[in-house]
C-alpha cells in the first residue's frame, strides 16, 4: 500500500469581486433615535490606513451606535471597554446632530461591520 505525502491546494477563482461597506450596510437612517443613548468619548481616530475620521462617540462604520435604554447591558459593556482604553466614556442622551446613528443590535444583525461608509461629517 503505497502511502502519499501530503501537498498544499490550490483554489481557482474566476470571477473575483469586491464588496464595499456601502452595499452591506447603510445603518438606520430611516429611524429617529433621538432620546436614545449612546457613549461619548474623548476624540479618537478611526484606526483604519489614510481615513481622517474622528469620533467623538462610540461608533460602528463611522455611525454613532446607539441603544433603547440606558441601562442596556451591552452600553454598559461597551462604555466599560472605552473606560479600559482611556477613552473617558459617559452615557448620554442621542441627538439628532452627533451625526448618523446606528442601532447596536441592528448592527451585529448586519455582521458588525467597522469601516464608514460615507462622507457625512
Amino acid at each position: 500500500m503505497e502511502v502519499n505525502e501530503p501537498q498544499f491546494g490550490t483554489i481557482l477563482v474566476e470571477d473575483e469581486s469586491f464588496v464595499e461597506d456601502e452595499e452591506l450596510w447603510a445603518g438606520d437612517d430611516d429611524l429617529d433615535h433621538s432620546g436614545w443613548y449612546c457613549v461619548r468619548t474623548d476624540p479618537f481616530p478611526c484606526p483604519a490606513p489614510a481615513c481622517t475620521f474622528v469620533a467623538d462617540y462610540m461608533t460602528a462604520a463611522h455611525l454613532v451606535l446607539v441603544w433603547e435604554t440606558r441601562d442596556d447591558p451591552n452600553l454598559l459593556w461597551h462604555a466599560q471597554r472605552a473606560k479600559e482604553v482611556g477613552r473617558n466614556p459617559r452615557v448620554v442622551a442621542y441627538e439628532a446632530s452627533f451625526g448618523p446613528s446606528a442601532s447596536y443590535y441592528a448592527w451585529e444583525a448586519a455582521g458588525r461591520p467597522v469601516h464608514g461608509i460615507r462622507g457625512k461629517s
